[in-house]
C-alpha cells in the first residue's frame, strides 16, 4: 500500500497536510464551475448575465491581485489562504440560501461575487508562493503535477456531481456543498506548519513601503524575458480563449446540446485529458521546460474552436479531453519554473503580476463575449478567438530566454533577461 502513495506525500508531511486540504474545496471549486453559470440562467437566462456574474467574481483580481501579492510576500502566506477560505465559505453559502429560497436575482449574484472574488485574489499569490515553503525544490514538480491531479480529478467528479445537483435539486444546493468544502479547506490550513521564508536580497521582510515592495516585484519580472512574454501569452488565453469555456460553452449547451447534464459530459472529457496531462508532468523531464509550455498553450488555445464546432457531443468531449491535456502540461510546467526561477522572497508578488495580465484581465473577455455572440453569431465568436489565440501562443516559441530556459535554477540569477543559459545545464 506504501508503494501507492506518491513519494512527495511520504517525504513531505506538510505538503500532504495541504494536499489534503486543498483536494476538498477542488472539488467544490469544480462543482461550482458548473452550478454558476446555470445559477444565473435559472434566474434570467441571459448569456449576457452569464458573463456579468462571472465577470463580477474575476474583478476584483484588477484591484487587489497585486496588494495579495505585497501581503503574501510580507506575512504568513498560509494564515492569508485561510482568512479568504472562511469569508468563500461565507459567500457561497449565501449564495445557496438565496437560490434555494427563490429569492436570488442577478444583483445579489454580482455584489456577492464581488466579493468572492476579492477574497479569492488574496488566496491565489499566497498559494502558488506557499509551495516552496512545504516541499523541497528537488520535488516542486511533482508536487504541482499532484495537486494539478487533484485539481483534474476535480473536473472529472465535481461536474458529474454538479450536474446531477443542478439536474435534482438545483444550483442552490451544489453551491452549498461548495460552501462546506472551503470550510473544510480552512480547518486543515489552520492546522498547517510551514517552514520559514528564506531571506533573499528581494526586498520582503523588511517591510519597506507598499510600492517599493511593488516595484521590486515588478523588477523580478521585467528582467526575465521567459516571465514577461509567458505572462503575455497567457494574458491572451484568460481573455480571449476562456470566456469560450466560461460563458459561451454553457449558453450553446443549454441552447443546443440539452442542458446543464451535456455540458458536464464535456467538462467531464476536459478533466480526464488534464489527468492525463498531469500524470505526464509528473513524470516527464525535460531540459527546456518552457518550450514544452508553448507548445501546450497552442494547443489548449483550440478550446474555444472545439467547443463551437458542431460535431457531435462525442466528438467533442474527446477533442476537450485532448485540450486538456496541454492545458494540465502548461500551467504545471509554468507554476514549476516560477517557483524554481524567481527568489522566494519575491514569489507572490511575481504571481500576483501573472494573476493580474491573466485572471485580472478576464473580465473584459468575459464581458464581452456575451454581446459578441449576439452580434455575430456564437459559433463565429468561437472561431475568432481561435483565431487570435493560437498564433499568441506560438509567438512564445520565437523568444530565446523561452526555448533556453534550462529546468534547474543554478543559472537563473533574475539580473539578466537575455534568456542566454549554458547548454550544459541538465536535469537533476
Amino acid at each position: 500500500m506504501k508503494s501507492l502513495i506518491p513519494g512527495v506525500l511520504r517525504d513531505e508531511p506538510q505538503f500532504a497536510h495541504l494536499f489534503i486540504g486543498q483536494s476538498l474545496s477542488v472539488l467544490g471549486d469544480r462543482v461550482s464551475f458548473v452550478a454558476v453559470p446555470f445559477a444565473v440562467l435559472s434566474v434570467s437566462g441571459s448569456a449576457s448575465d452569464v458573463g456579468l456574474v462571472t465577470a463580477a467574481g474575476l474583478l476584483p483580481t484588477l484591484l487587489f491581485t497585486l496588494a495579495g501579492g505585497v501581503w503574501a510576500d510580507r506575512f504568513q502566506r498560509h494564515r492569508i489562504m485561510l482568512v479568504s477560505d472562511v469569508v468563500r465559505c461565507a459567500v457561497q453559502g449565501l449564495i445557496a440560501i438565496l437560490l434555494l429560497a427563490g429569492v436570488a436575482e442577478v444583483p445579489h449574484l454580482v455584489a456577492l461575487m464581488i466579493v468572492f472574488g476579492t477574497a479569492d485574489a488574496f488566496f491565489m499569490p499566497a498559494a502558488t508562493g506557499l509551495m516552496p515553503l512545504v516541499v523541497g525544490a528537488d520535488r516542486l514538480r511533482e508536487a504541482n503535477a499532484l495537486r494539478g491531479f487533484v485539481q483534474s480529478s476535480g473536473l472529472v467528479v465535481g461536474p458529474a456531481l454538479a450536474g446531477g445537483l443542478v439536474a435534482l435539486a438545483g444550483p442552490g444546493t451544489a453551491l452549498a456543498l461548495d460552501a462546506l468544502t472551503f470550510a473544510a479547506s480552512a480547518a486543515t490550513l489552520a492546522r498547517l506548519r510551514p517552514r520559514s521564508m528564506t531571506p533573499g536580497t528581494v526586498q520582503s521582510s523588511s517591510r519597506g513601503t507598499f510600492l517599493g515592495e511593488l516595484r521590486a516585484g515588478w523588477e523580478q519580472v521585467r528582467s526575465r524575458t521567459w516571465v514577461w512574454s509567458g505572462m503575455g501569452a497567457m494574458a491572451v488565453y484568460h481573455v480571449v480563449v476562456l470566456p469560450s469555456v466560461f460563458v459561451l460553452g454553457p449558453v450553446l449547451a443549454d441552447g443546443e446540446w440539452g442542458g446543464a447534464a451535456s455540458w458536464s459530459v464535456v467538462t467531464v472529457g476536459f478533466g480526464i485529458g488534464s489527468i492525463v496531462g498531469d500524470v505526464c508532468a509528473y513524470r516527464l523531464k525535460v531540459k527546456r521546460p518552457m518550450t514544452l509550455a508553448a507548445a501546450a498553450l497552442a494547443v489548449s488555445s483550440c478550446q474555444a474552436v472545439v467547443i463551437g464546432s458542431g460535431a457531435g457531443l462525442v466528438w467533442i468531449t474527446v477533442l476537450e479531453g485532448v485540450t486538456g491535456v496541454a492545458v494540465s502540461l502548461f500551467f504545471v510546467t509554468w507554476e514549476t519554473a516560477l517557483q524554481t526561477h524567481v527568489p522566494e522572497a519575491a514569489l507572490s508578488r511575481v504571481s500576483s503580476y501573472d494573476y493580474l495580465l491573466s485572471a485580472g484581465l478576464m473580465p473584459v473577455g468575459l464581458a464581452l463575449a456575451g454581446p459578441a455572440s449576439d452580434s455575430f453569431g456564437v459559433r463565429p465568436t468561437l472561431y475568432a478567438m481561435t483565431v487570435i489565440g493560437v498564433p499568441a501562443a506560438l509567438a512564445l516559441l520565437l523568444v530565446p530566454a523561452v526555448r533556453r530556459l534550462p529546468a534547474t535554477s543554478g543559472t537563473d540569477t533574475g539580473t539578466g533577461g537575455s534568456g542566454h543559459y549554458p547548454s550544459e545545464v541538465s536535469l537533476p
